[in-house]
Protein backbone atom coordinates (compact mmCIF):
# COMPACT_ATOMS: atom_id res chain seq x y z
CA UNK A 1 0.00 0.00 0.00
CA UNK A 2 1.47 3.55 -0.70
CA UNK A 3 2.25 5.88 2.37
CA UNK A 4 1.21 9.18 2.67
CA UNK A 5 4.07 12.26 1.85
CA UNK A 6 5.58 13.89 5.18
CA UNK A 7 3.29 16.97 4.04
CA UNK A 8 0.27 15.51 3.71
CA UNK A 9 0.47 13.82 6.81
CA UNK A 10 1.28 17.55 7.91
CA UNK A 11 -2.70 17.83 6.73
CA UNK A 12 -3.76 16.08 9.61
CA UNK A 13 -2.36 18.25 11.84
CA UNK A 14 -5.35 19.53 14.61
CA UNK A 15 -5.51 22.83 14.56
CA UNK A 16 -6.08 22.86 18.62
CA UNK A 17 -5.71 25.49 20.94
CA UNK A 18 -2.78 26.67 22.81
CA UNK A 19 -1.70 29.59 24.63
CA UNK A 20 -2.16 32.06 27.42
CA UNK A 21 -5.44 33.92 26.26
CA UNK A 22 -4.68 34.45 22.14
CA UNK A 23 -5.05 30.37 21.50
CA UNK A 24 -8.02 29.18 22.61
CA UNK A 25 -9.70 28.31 19.34
CA UNK A 26 -11.78 25.37 18.91
CA UNK A 27 -11.02 22.38 16.46
CA UNK A 28 -10.67 22.67 13.06
CA UNK A 29 -11.62 19.10 11.35
CA UNK A 30 -10.15 18.28 8.12
CA UNK A 31 -13.87 17.60 6.62
CA UNK A 32 -14.67 21.45 6.62
CA UNK A 33 -11.48 23.14 6.34
CA UNK A 34 -12.35 23.63 3.16
CA UNK A 35 -14.50 26.22 3.57
CA UNK A 36 -13.58 27.18 7.05
CA UNK A 37 -11.70 30.40 5.82
CA UNK A 38 -14.22 33.06 5.60
CA UNK A 39 -13.56 36.19 7.82
CA UNK A 40 -10.92 37.42 10.05
CA UNK A 41 -12.31 34.82 13.24
CA UNK A 42 -11.10 31.89 10.82
CA UNK A 43 -7.86 33.58 10.01
CA UNK A 44 -7.29 34.35 13.35
CA UNK A 45 -7.68 30.66 14.54
CA UNK A 46 -5.82 29.66 11.41
CA UNK A 47 -2.66 31.27 12.66
CA UNK A 48 -3.24 30.42 16.09
CA UNK A 49 -2.91 26.40 14.83
CA UNK A 50 0.12 27.64 13.60
CA UNK A 51 1.83 28.91 17.15
CA UNK A 52 -0.23 25.64 18.70
CA UNK A 53 2.52 23.38 16.20
CA UNK A 54 4.97 25.17 18.42
CA UNK A 55 4.01 23.05 21.10
CA UNK A 56 4.54 19.66 19.36
CA UNK A 57 7.06 16.82 21.07
CA UNK A 58 9.27 17.22 17.46
CA UNK A 59 9.40 21.32 18.24
CA UNK A 60 9.76 23.10 21.52
CA UNK A 61 8.06 20.46 23.74
CA UNK A 62 11.18 17.78 23.87
CA UNK A 63 12.76 17.95 19.83
CA UNK A 64 14.66 21.36 20.69
CA UNK A 65 15.87 20.54 23.93
CA UNK A 66 17.35 17.47 22.74
CA UNK A 67 19.21 18.72 19.42
CA UNK A 68 20.41 21.95 21.23
CA UNK A 69 21.54 21.23 24.20
CA UNK A 70 21.58 17.01 25.28
CA UNK A 71 23.54 16.70 21.97
CA UNK A 72 25.82 19.31 23.21
CA UNK A 73 28.42 19.69 26.44
CA UNK A 74 25.53 21.30 28.44
CA UNK A 75 23.19 18.13 29.27
CA UNK A 76 23.02 14.49 29.03
CA UNK A 77 20.97 11.57 29.87
CA UNK A 78 21.76 9.90 32.94
CA UNK A 79 19.66 6.48 32.74
CA UNK A 80 18.42 4.92 29.47
CA UNK A 81 15.20 4.49 31.01
CA UNK A 82 14.31 7.91 30.54
CA UNK A 83 14.12 7.06 26.39
CA UNK A 84 15.82 5.25 24.32
CA UNK A 85 15.69 7.99 21.53
CA UNK A 86 16.86 10.38 23.56
CA UNK A 87 19.54 8.82 24.92
CA UNK A 88 20.78 8.09 21.45
CA UNK A 89 20.64 11.94 21.15
CA UNK A 90 22.99 12.06 23.75
CA UNK A 91 25.38 9.63 22.45
CA UNK A 92 25.47 10.28 18.72
CA UNK A 93 24.09 7.10 18.07
CA UNK A 94 20.65 8.49 16.58
CA UNK A 95 19.62 5.79 14.07
CA UNK A 96 17.21 7.02 11.18
CA UNK A 97 14.06 5.53 12.53
CA UNK A 98 14.71 7.28 16.07
CA UNK A 99 11.29 8.51 17.33
CA UNK A 100 12.39 12.30 17.93
CA UNK A 101 14.06 12.74 14.24
CA UNK A 102 10.69 11.44 13.03
CA UNK A 103 8.74 13.36 14.85
CA UNK A 104 11.09 16.53 14.58
CA UNK A 105 10.09 16.42 10.88
CA UNK A 106 6.65 15.85 10.62
CA UNK A 107 5.81 18.54 13.80
CA UNK A 108 7.79 21.02 11.85
CA UNK A 109 6.37 20.12 8.60
CA UNK A 110 2.59 20.13 10.14
CA UNK A 111 3.46 23.94 11.62
CA UNK A 112 4.93 24.90 8.34
CA UNK A 113 1.40 23.59 6.47
CA UNK A 114 -0.63 25.84 8.60
CA UNK A 115 1.17 28.69 8.15
CA UNK A 116 1.11 28.04 4.04
CA UNK A 117 -2.51 27.71 4.61
CA UNK A 118 -2.81 31.68 6.15
CA UNK A 119 -0.36 32.79 3.79
CA UNK A 120 -2.17 31.57 0.96
CA UNK A 121 -5.85 32.15 1.91
CA UNK A 122 -5.77 35.22 3.68
CA UNK A 123 -5.78 37.53 1.22
CA UNK A 124 -8.99 36.18 -0.56
CA UNK A 125 -10.76 36.97 3.23
CA UNK A 126 -12.35 39.97 3.09
CA UNK A 127 -11.41 41.79 6.73
CA UNK A 128 -10.04 44.64 8.33
CA UNK A 129 -6.11 45.13 6.10
CA UNK A 130 -3.83 45.98 9.35
CA UNK A 131 -5.17 43.05 10.78
CA UNK A 132 -5.05 40.64 7.75
CA UNK A 133 -1.46 42.58 7.11
CA UNK A 134 -0.31 41.62 10.90
CA UNK A 135 -1.66 37.87 10.53
CA UNK A 136 0.36 37.26 7.52
CA UNK A 137 3.23 38.62 9.03
CA UNK A 138 2.91 36.11 12.01
CA UNK A 139 2.38 33.47 10.21
CA UNK A 140 5.67 34.34 7.78
CA UNK A 141 7.63 34.58 11.32
CA UNK A 142 6.50 31.20 12.38
CA UNK A 143 7.12 29.57 8.84
CA UNK A 144 10.58 31.18 9.27
CA UNK A 145 11.31 29.76 13.12
CA UNK A 146 10.07 26.53 11.75
CA UNK A 147 12.62 26.39 9.19
CA UNK A 148 15.12 27.83 10.85
CA UNK A 149 15.07 25.32 13.22
CA UNK A 150 14.59 21.99 10.20
CA UNK A 151 17.93 23.69 8.27
CA UNK A 152 20.08 23.88 10.97
CA UNK A 153 18.30 20.07 12.19
CA UNK A 154 18.66 18.27 8.64
CA UNK A 155 20.73 20.44 6.63
CA UNK A 156 19.11 19.98 3.40
CA UNK A 157 15.04 19.52 3.63
CA UNK A 158 12.36 20.12 1.12
CA UNK A 159 10.89 23.48 0.77
CA UNK A 160 7.14 23.57 0.71
CA UNK A 161 5.72 27.27 0.69
CA UNK A 162 2.19 26.27 -0.49
CA UNK A 163 -0.54 24.62 1.20
CA UNK A 164 -0.91 21.32 0.27
CA UNK A 165 -4.14 19.80 0.12
CA UNK A 166 -3.58 16.86 -2.79
CA UNK A 167 -1.81 12.92 -1.89
CA UNK A 168 0.02 13.25 -4.94
CA UNK A 169 1.50 16.65 -4.84
CA UNK A 170 4.02 15.83 -1.61
CA UNK A 171 6.05 13.10 -4.19
CA UNK A 172 7.02 16.20 -6.34
CA UNK A 173 9.30 17.79 -3.46
CA UNK A 174 12.79 16.83 -2.87
CA UNK A 175 15.16 17.91 -0.55
CA UNK A 176 16.33 21.61 -1.44
CA UNK A 177 19.78 23.13 -0.61
CA UNK A 178 20.25 24.51 2.72
CA UNK A 179 20.93 28.17 1.01
CA UNK A 180 17.52 27.74 -0.68
CA UNK A 181 15.95 27.60 2.35
CA UNK A 182 18.01 30.28 3.88
CA UNK A 183 17.02 32.42 0.92
CA UNK A 184 13.42 31.87 2.19
CA UNK A 185 13.75 32.48 5.60
CA UNK A 186 15.20 35.56 5.13
CA UNK A 187 12.14 36.65 2.78
CA UNK A 188 9.53 35.49 5.51
CA UNK A 189 11.39 37.30 8.04
CA UNK A 190 12.37 40.72 6.11
CA UNK A 191 8.65 40.79 5.28
CA UNK A 192 7.67 40.13 8.79
CA UNK A 193 9.34 42.55 10.84
CA UNK A 194 7.02 45.34 7.65
CA UNK A 195 4.07 43.55 8.73
CA UNK A 196 4.11 43.12 12.22
CA UNK A 197 3.36 45.40 15.32
CA UNK A 198 6.09 47.01 17.23
CA UNK A 199 3.92 45.45 21.06
CA UNK A 200 0.91 44.23 22.15
CA UNK A 201 -1.59 44.48 24.29
CA UNK A 202 -4.00 42.15 26.48
CA UNK A 203 -4.66 38.88 25.23
CA UNK A 204 -2.42 39.44 22.06
CA UNK A 205 1.13 39.62 24.59
CA UNK A 206 3.29 36.86 22.89
CA UNK A 207 2.71 37.22 19.56
CA UNK A 208 5.37 37.49 17.29
CA UNK A 209 6.11 41.28 17.16
CA UNK A 210 8.59 42.92 14.56
CA UNK A 211 11.40 43.12 16.85
CA UNK A 212 11.16 39.30 17.10
CA UNK A 213 11.35 39.28 13.47
CA UNK A 214 14.08 41.16 13.07
CA UNK A 215 16.20 39.58 16.08
CA UNK A 216 15.20 36.12 14.48
CA UNK A 217 16.94 37.71 11.01
CA UNK A 218 20.18 38.88 13.42
CA UNK A 219 20.58 35.10 14.42
CA UNK A 220 20.27 34.15 10.71
CA UNK A 221 22.51 35.92 9.58
CA UNK A 222 24.80 35.27 12.02
CA UNK A 223 24.33 31.60 11.47
CA UNK A 224 25.37 32.45 7.59
CA UNK A 225 28.78 34.62 8.93
CA UNK A 226 26.93 37.19 7.18
CA UNK A 227 28.85 38.91 10.42
CA UNK A 228 27.86 43.31 8.97
CA UNK A 229 24.50 42.48 8.55
CA UNK A 230 23.56 40.10 11.54
CA UNK A 231 25.28 43.20 14.00
CA UNK A 232 23.27 45.77 11.64
CA UNK A 233 20.04 43.73 12.34
CA UNK A 234 20.72 43.54 16.41
CA UNK A 235 21.06 47.54 16.11
CA UNK A 236 18.21 47.52 14.91
CA UNK A 237 16.25 45.31 17.63
CA UNK A 238 18.56 47.51 20.51
CA UNK A 239 16.80 51.14 18.53
CA UNK A 240 13.16 50.09 18.97
CA UNK A 241 13.64 50.90 22.20
CA UNK A 242 10.97 48.18 23.67
CA UNK A 243 13.50 45.96 25.46
CA UNK A 244 16.32 45.70 28.20
CA UNK A 245 17.67 43.52 30.66
CA UNK A 246 15.85 42.82 34.01
CA UNK A 247 18.03 43.44 36.50
CA UNK A 248 17.91 39.97 38.28
CA UNK A 249 18.52 36.84 36.18
CA UNK A 250 17.03 34.50 38.42
CA UNK A 251 13.91 36.96 37.76
CA UNK A 252 13.71 36.15 34.31
CA UNK A 253 12.11 32.94 34.64
CA UNK A 254 9.44 33.61 37.63
CA UNK A 255 6.06 33.05 35.97
CA UNK A 256 5.50 36.74 36.56
CA UNK A 257 7.91 37.63 34.14
CA UNK A 258 6.96 35.94 31.46
CA UNK A 259 6.47 38.03 28.29
CA UNK A 260 9.09 40.25 29.76
CA UNK A 261 10.62 43.45 28.54
CA UNK A 262 13.61 41.29 27.84
CA UNK A 263 11.60 38.86 26.26
CA UNK A 264 11.47 38.61 22.35
CA UNK A 265 9.51 35.67 21.45
CA UNK A 266 8.42 32.78 23.79
CA UNK A 267 6.02 29.57 23.56
CA UNK A 268 3.37 30.47 25.60
CA UNK A 269 1.99 27.23 27.76
CA UNK A 270 -0.93 27.54 30.41
CA UNK A 271 -1.44 24.96 32.37
CA UNK A 272 -5.02 24.36 33.93
CA UNK A 273 -6.13 20.84 32.75
CA UNK A 274 -6.43 22.56 29.33
CA UNK A 275 -3.84 20.34 27.23
CA UNK A 276 -2.15 23.75 26.96
CA UNK A 277 0.90 23.23 29.51
CA UNK A 278 3.91 22.41 29.43
CA UNK A 279 6.14 19.56 30.65
CA UNK A 280 9.10 20.41 31.51
CA UNK A 281 8.87 20.81 35.08
CA UNK A 282 8.50 17.14 35.02
CA UNK A 283 10.84 16.49 31.95
CA UNK A 284 13.92 18.01 33.76
CA UNK A 285 13.32 16.37 36.93
CA UNK A 286 15.76 13.69 38.39
CA UNK A 287 14.19 10.17 37.52
CA UNK A 288 13.46 8.36 41.18
CA UNK A 289 12.64 12.02 42.74
CA UNK A 290 9.28 11.73 42.96
CA UNK A 291 7.35 14.64 43.72
CA UNK A 292 10.15 16.17 45.78
CA UNK A 293 11.11 18.41 42.53
CA UNK A 294 7.93 18.53 41.03
CA UNK A 295 5.55 18.80 43.43
CA UNK A 296 3.30 16.49 41.07
CA UNK A 297 4.22 13.22 38.87
CA UNK A 298 7.42 12.28 38.83
CA UNK A 299 10.60 13.25 36.76
CA UNK A 300 11.69 11.73 33.12
CA UNK A 301 15.20 12.42 34.21
CA UNK A 302 16.50 14.60 30.82
CA UNK A 303 18.14 17.76 30.27
CA UNK A 304 20.52 16.95 33.33
CA UNK A 305 23.20 19.79 33.20
CA UNK A 306 26.85 18.02 32.89
CA UNK A 307 30.02 18.23 35.43
CA UNK A 308 31.70 20.54 32.45
CA UNK A 309 29.03 22.94 32.64
CA UNK A 310 28.85 23.14 36.56
CA UNK A 311 32.51 24.20 36.73
CA UNK A 312 32.59 26.07 33.66
CA UNK A 313 30.65 28.68 35.54
CA UNK A 314 33.04 32.03 37.07
CA UNK A 315 32.80 32.23 40.77
CA UNK A 316 30.33 34.91 42.02
CA UNK A 317 28.26 34.16 39.09
CA UNK A 318 24.80 34.71 40.18
CA UNK A 319 23.58 32.71 37.01
CA UNK A 320 24.10 29.39 38.17
CA UNK A 321 22.11 29.21 41.39
CA UNK A 322 19.49 30.62 39.50
CA UNK A 323 19.81 28.25 36.07
CA UNK A 324 20.12 24.39 38.00
CA UNK A 325 20.51 22.54 40.95
CA UNK A 326 23.15 20.38 42.11
CA UNK A 327 21.27 17.66 43.56
CA UNK A 328 17.51 17.12 45.28
CA UNK A 329 17.10 16.01 49.30
CA UNK A 330 15.45 12.57 49.40
CA UNK A 331 12.56 11.81 51.92
CA UNK A 332 15.35 10.35 54.34
CA UNK A 333 16.83 13.81 54.03
CA UNK A 334 20.05 12.17 52.42
CA UNK A 335 21.70 14.35 50.12
CA UNK A 336 21.22 13.05 45.70
CA UNK A 337 23.83 15.01 44.24
CA UNK A 338 22.04 14.30 41.07
CA UNK A 339 22.39 18.23 39.46
CA UNK A 340 19.01 18.90 37.15
CA UNK A 341 17.78 22.65 35.62
CA UNK A 342 15.60 24.72 37.82
CA UNK A 343 14.97 27.89 34.72
CA UNK A 344 11.17 25.83 34.25
CA UNK A 345 9.79 24.75 37.77
CA UNK A 346 6.69 25.82 38.52
CA UNK A 347 6.10 25.72 42.16
CA UNK A 348 2.27 24.54 41.78
CA UNK A 349 1.93 22.62 38.53
CA UNK A 350 -1.94 21.95 37.87
CA UNK A 351 -1.17 18.38 37.18
CA UNK A 352 2.37 16.71 35.77
CA UNK A 353 2.83 17.62 32.64
CA UNK A 354 0.59 20.29 33.10
CA UNK A 355 2.77 23.42 34.08
CA UNK A 356 2.82 27.11 33.48
CA UNK A 357 6.19 27.50 32.45
CA UNK A 358 6.96 29.05 28.65
CA UNK A 359 9.89 28.42 26.80
CA UNK A 360 12.20 31.14 25.76
CA UNK A 361 13.19 31.51 22.43
CA UNK A 362 14.70 34.96 21.83
CA UNK A 363 15.82 37.31 24.86
CA UNK A 364 17.41 40.16 24.31
CA UNK A 365 20.45 39.20 26.13
CA UNK A 366 20.76 36.89 23.07
CA UNK A 367 20.54 39.96 20.65
CA UNK A 368 23.59 41.64 22.39
CA UNK A 369 25.59 39.01 22.62
CA UNK A 370 24.96 38.59 18.70
CA UNK A 371 25.89 42.18 17.95
CA UNK A 372 29.62 41.77 20.27
CA UNK A 373 30.13 38.58 18.50
CA UNK A 374 28.88 40.02 15.10
CA UNK A 375 31.23 43.36 15.76
CA UNK A 376 34.05 41.58 16.80
CA UNK A 377 33.96 39.71 13.47
CA UNK A 378 33.57 42.91 11.59
CA UNK A 379 37.09 44.34 13.30
CA UNK A 380 38.47 43.47 16.50
CA UNK A 381 38.24 47.11 18.38
CA UNK A 382 40.14 47.36 21.75
CA UNK A 383 37.13 48.63 24.50
CA UNK A 384 34.86 49.68 21.78
CA UNK A 385 31.00 48.38 21.39
CA UNK A 386 31.40 44.83 21.19
CA UNK A 387 33.28 44.97 24.69
CA UNK A 388 30.34 47.33 26.13
CA UNK A 389 27.60 44.86 25.07
CA UNK A 390 29.67 41.71 26.50
CA UNK A 391 30.01 43.55 29.83
CA UNK A 392 26.23 44.16 30.10
CA UNK A 393 25.72 40.99 30.64
CA UNK A 394 28.48 40.06 32.46
CA UNK A 395 27.81 43.29 35.24
CA UNK A 396 24.16 41.77 35.64
CA UNK A 397 25.54 38.39 36.21
CA UNK A 398 27.69 39.88 38.81
CA UNK A 399 31.12 39.62 37.18
CA UNK A 400 34.01 42.32 36.32
CA UNK A 401 33.50 43.22 33.14
CA UNK A 402 36.56 42.35 30.65
CA UNK A 403 38.57 44.60 28.93
CA UNK A 404 41.25 44.11 25.95
CA UNK A 405 44.06 43.85 28.84
CA UNK A 406 42.34 40.62 29.09
CA UNK A 407 40.99 39.65 25.75
CA UNK A 408 43.96 41.73 23.44
CA UNK A 409 43.06 40.30 20.02
CA UNK A 410 39.66 39.00 18.09
CA UNK A 411 40.06 35.68 18.79
CA UNK A 412 40.77 36.01 22.86
CA UNK A 413 37.33 38.02 22.42
CA UNK A 414 35.55 35.34 20.07
CA UNK A 415 36.01 32.60 22.84
CA UNK A 416 34.80 35.19 25.39
CA UNK A 417 31.75 35.81 23.66
CA UNK A 418 31.14 31.66 22.95
CA UNK A 419 31.93 31.13 26.48
CA UNK A 420 29.28 33.91 27.64
CA UNK A 421 26.48 32.61 25.44
CA UNK A 422 26.95 29.25 27.15
CA UNK A 423 26.43 30.23 30.34
CA UNK A 424 23.92 33.52 29.17
CA UNK A 425 21.59 30.95 27.51
CA UNK A 426 22.29 27.83 29.09
CA UNK A 427 19.36 25.40 28.67
CA UNK A 428 17.91 27.07 26.27
CA UNK A 429 18.62 25.39 22.59
CA UNK A 430 21.48 27.35 21.75
CA UNK A 431 24.37 25.75 22.87
CA UNK A 432 25.00 22.74 19.87
CA UNK A 433 23.87 25.47 16.92
CA UNK A 434 26.38 27.55 18.14
CA UNK A 435 29.02 25.25 18.51
CA UNK A 436 28.09 24.28 14.55
CA UNK A 437 27.60 27.57 13.14
CA UNK A 438 30.92 28.43 14.26
CA UNK A 439 32.62 25.06 13.58
CA UNK A 440 34.09 24.55 17.18
CA UNK A 441 31.32 21.35 17.35
CA UNK A 442 33.93 18.55 16.53
CA UNK A 443 36.96 20.36 18.62
CA UNK A 444 34.57 21.01 21.94
CA UNK A 445 32.91 17.63 21.60
CA UNK A 446 35.84 15.70 20.84
CA UNK A 447 38.04 17.52 23.68
CA UNK A 448 35.05 16.29 26.14
CA UNK A 449 35.65 12.18 25.53
CA UNK A 450 33.07 12.08 22.44
CA UNK A 451 34.60 10.89 19.19
CA UNK A 452 32.22 12.22 16.78
CA UNK A 453 32.95 13.19 13.04
CA UNK A 454 31.57 15.87 10.43
CA UNK A 455 28.16 13.56 9.33
CA UNK A 456 27.01 13.78 12.81
CA UNK A 457 26.82 17.80 12.80
CA UNK A 458 23.49 17.26 10.95
CA UNK A 459 20.90 14.27 12.12
CA UNK A 460 19.50 11.68 9.94
CA UNK A 461 16.37 12.28 7.58
CA UNK A 462 13.97 9.64 8.72
CA UNK A 463 14.04 6.30 7.49
CA UNK A 464 10.32 6.51 6.86
CA UNK A 465 10.03 10.07 4.55
CA UNK A 466 12.82 7.67 2.42
CA UNK A 467 10.97 4.95 2.23
CA UNK A 468 7.84 6.97 1.27
CA UNK A 469 9.58 8.82 -1.80
CA UNK A 470 12.75 7.16 -2.49
CA UNK A 471 13.45 9.23 -5.56
CA UNK A 472 13.42 12.01 -4.46
CA UNK A 473 14.58 12.09 -0.84
CA UNK A 474 18.06 10.70 -0.08
CA UNK A 475 19.74 10.26 3.77
CA UNK A 476 22.40 12.66 4.91
CA UNK A 477 26.07 11.29 5.11
CA UNK A 478 27.13 8.79 7.84
CA UNK A 479 23.78 7.53 8.15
Amino acid sequence: MRKYSFFFLAGLLGLGSCQKGFLDLAPISETNSINFYRNADDMLNAVNAAYAALQFNGQYNQAMYAFGEVRSDNTEILDAQSGIDITQVDAFTTISNNGLVNSAWNDHYRGILACNTVIDRIEGVEMNADLKRRIAGEAQFLRALMYFNLVRIFGDVPLVIKETTNVEDGYAYTRDPAEAVYTQIIKDLSEAEAKLPVSYTGNNIGRATSGAAKGLLAKVFLTQRKWAEAAAKAKEVMDLNQYQLLPNYASLFNLTNENSKESLFEVQYKKGGLGLGSPFNNRFAPRLSGVIVTTIGAGTGHNHPTADIATAYEDGDNRKAASFAPGFRAANNQFVDVRYVTKYIDPAPFAASDADNNWPVLRYADVLLMRAEALNEVGYVADGEAFTLLNQIRTRAGLAPKTSAELSTQGAFRRAVEEERRIELAFENHRWFDLVRTGRALEVMNSKGFSIDATQLLLPIPQNQIDINPDKIKQNPGY
